[in-house]
Formats: C-alpha cells, structure tokens, sequence
C-alpha cells in the first residue's frame, strides 16, 4: 500500500517529508529478489494499464484530426495550387522548426507521450483551422444574405479583433481540453499544459503561414514583397500563437488533475480570456499602431519573455518537486541515494545518459528516468490529495516499471 495521506500541513510544501513511504508487498519482495542477486530477467515494457478505451479514444483522435489536415490541404490547393503550396510549404517549416525546439526545450523535463504531441499537432493543423474556416464562410455568408457583402473596413477590423481571436482560441484550446478529459494522467501541472497548447498552436501556425506564404507568392511584385512578410511571420513572429495558446493550456495545466471534467471545460473557458486577449491584442495593433516594429519591440517582446521567465520557473519547480519526493522514495528503499542526482538533476542525468549510451542502454536509461520523474509528479499529487486513488495506482505501475529497468541497467543487483 502507499503511504498514509499526509496532513494538510505537509502536503503544502513540497520540502516537508511526509510519513514514511511502505513499498506494496509484491514490489518490495521484487526488490529484495533484486538485490540478493540471482539470473537477470529480460526487460519487458511494463503496462500503465491504459485501457483499449482510451487507445481506441486516442486513435480516432488522431484520425480524425488528420483528416482534417486533409482537408486543409484541398482547400490550400484549391487556390494556391500544387507548386505554391510546395514552396510556401518549405518556407513555413522555418518557424515551425523554432516553435517545436522550443516545446522540446518545456518538455524535456518529463517529456510527454509523442502519440497525444502527434494529436496536439494535428489538431492545431487540421480541426482547428478548419473550424476557423468554416466559420467564417458562415459569416460571410450570412452578411452576405444581409445584403453586406461588402462588408467593408469596419467589418475586417472587427473579425480581425474579434472573429479570429475568439474562434481560433476557443478552437486550439478545445483541443487542449481533449487531452485534459481523455489523457489527464500524463497532465501533472501547468508545464505540461504549456507544451500541448503550444504544441497545438504550431500546428495551427504551420497550415496558416502556409498560406500566407502562398499567398504573398501569388501576389508579390518583387523578391522584396515575399522576404517582408516571411520576416514577420516566420522570424518575428512564430511564437504568436503559441503564447495566445499557452495562457489556455497554463490555466488547464494549474487545474487538471483536481478538476472534475465539468470543472476542466470552466478552467478552459477562464483560459481563454487572456488567450483571447493577447490574440486580440496582436491583431488590433495591426490598426492602430503607426510604428509597427516598435510596437512589437516595446510590447510584444517583453510579453513573450514574461511568458520564457514564467516557463523557466515552472520548469525550475517541477525539477525542486522531483528532487524532494524522490529523495522520499531513495528513504523508503526504492532507490540507492546515490541515483538521486542522476535522476532529478540536468547535470546527473547528462552524466548517465552518456554512460548508458556507451553501454548500449540509452533507451532504457530514458525510461527509467521518465517513469522516475513522472513517479516524483505522482507522489506530488497524493500528498496534496488530488485524485488519491488514480493517483496510488499510477505510483504503483511506475515503481513496477522502474524496477524493470533496473535489471537492466544493473544485472544481479
């Protein structure tokens, strides 16, 4: 069994130990097995008891998602045609590269499942901007049915400021409340959070620039035209809609494992107001600003630093989080003290990465030390008393799973 639930007192600060962790009966009789030696046992991926349900959830996820993208696809050919697309598709892997190092960067602590990022993605790509599209043919149908076809300047400014923020938000978001209602075991906090938002909003980013791209091709006079507008949105700014995205996926990411699925759908409506907001802000200042580059030097760049700093501490909380509850489970016997560093600190786990890749076991050293962190994470959330029971029996399948790779990283131990 896991430990007693903590008192309140203890489960507020991360830094109070609290009553001794008891290793479940099979565990600790694996791990008396391991360590008085005896023939080492093939490495076998041990189950997280994901259900077919959530596989077959996931799956379709993906599917439809992609299908999606597909669509996107017909209707870029549809206007730009075959080379166009080609091109502007080259050119807007550019700041895609940019916004995915830099969710490898938010990631790399505890690195989430590439099936839900591969969702995330597709769904920025594909549901999302195709959503988009679809509600603005709507509204362009119905003005013009209104006899507004026209539409004219103040109708632009205000889908521009109003139309787009709220609906490409609402639909990027959305896809991060997916993952919260059907993956919300690899959701541990806003960090995470983070990622898949912005995960989503560069696959959003990526069809978008694609046609923008295309688009400034088509119409460009001059090689001038073309570098003018990849330079704004390829250099300046490919991290726009990933900073609008991550306020929706901080705001989930805070909420997530204590949230019922009603309180996730609130938590992601509250998100969307600086999400929205900051969208808002981007487009408006396309219209006001006479000086555009010092608007996005004065405004813009502290925002997206304020937004680096705020990741960097979260980051810099989670590895303090793993360092102390691991520190818990070294105290309980499940790990040598001495793995300590090399589990929960950059410096250790660079040094035993390049130890286990010159043995050949750089794959297993990757999982012992994602299910070590994802472990501290878990034991996190039972001291604090969110979600008690799912959380017991995920502790229980990591220390399982850890224990497997030991054996191979350390035969007879």
């Amino acid at each position: 069994m896991s430990a007693p639930r903590p008192s309140r007192r203890s489960s507020s600060d991360p830094r109070r130990v609290p009553s001794p962790l008891r290793p479940p009966a099979p565990a600790a009789a694996q791990a008396r097995t391991a360590s008085e030696g005896g023939v080492h046992p093939a490495f076998v991926p041990v189950s997280r008891r994901t259900s077919v349900g959530a596989i077959l959830v996931l799956v379709v996820g993906i599917v439809v998602a992609a299908a999606a993208v597909l669509l996107a696809i017909v209707y870029l050919l549809s206007f730009l045609g075959p080379a166009l697309v080609v091109v502007a598709t080259l050119m807007a892997f550019v700041p895609l590269a940019l916004v995915l190092l830099v969710v490898h960067w938010i990631d790399r602590w505890e690195p989430e499942p590439r099936s839900l990022l591969l969702f995330a993605f597709l769904w920025g790509a594909g549901v999302a901007v195709v959503g988009a599209l679809v509600v603005d043919l709507e509204v362009r149908t119905a003005l013009a049915s209104l006899g507004a076809s026209g539409g004219g300047a103040a109708l632009d400014v205000l889908q521009s400021i109003v139309q787009a923020p709220v609906v490409e938000e609402a639909g990027k978001g959305f896809g991060v409340l997916l993952i919260v209602w059907f993956g919300r075991r690899y959701v541990d906090g806003p960090v995470d959070g983070i990622a898949y938002a912005a995960t989503v909003a560069a696959g959003f980013a990526f069809t978008e620039n694609v046609q923008y791209f295309g688009i400034a091709i088509a119409d460009a006079t001059s090689l001038a035209d073309v570098a003018h507008v990849f330079a704004v949105r390829g250099l300046m700014s490919p991290f726009a809609h990933a900073m609008f995205t991550s306020m929706t996926g901080l705001v989930l990411g805070l909420g997530a494992r204590s949230a019922s699925a009603l309180g996730a759908f609130g938590l992601y409506l509250l998100g969307l107001v600086p999400a929205v907001a900051l969208h808002a802000l981007w487009n408006g200042a396309l219209y006001v600003v006479s000086d555009f580059f010092g608007y996005y030097v004065l405004v813009q760049v502290p925002l997206f630093a304020l937004l680096v700093v705020v990741v960097a501490l979260l980051r810099r909380q989670e590895m303090r989080v793993t360092l102390v509850r691991l520190g818990e489970y070294a105290a309980a016997g499940w790990f040598v003290p001495a793995e300590i560093p090399a589990l929960a600190t950059p410096a250790g786990r660079r040094t035993a990465l390049a130890w286990a890749r010159a043995h050949g076991l750089g794959r297993v050293m990757r999982r012992y030390i994602r299910d070590a962190t994802r472990l501290a994470l878990v034991r996190q959330r039972i001291v604090a008393g969110r979600r008690r029971s799912s959380a017991e029996r995920d502790e229980a399948a990591l220390l399982e799973a850890i224990l497997a790779s030991r054996r191979v990283l350390r035969p007879g131990s």
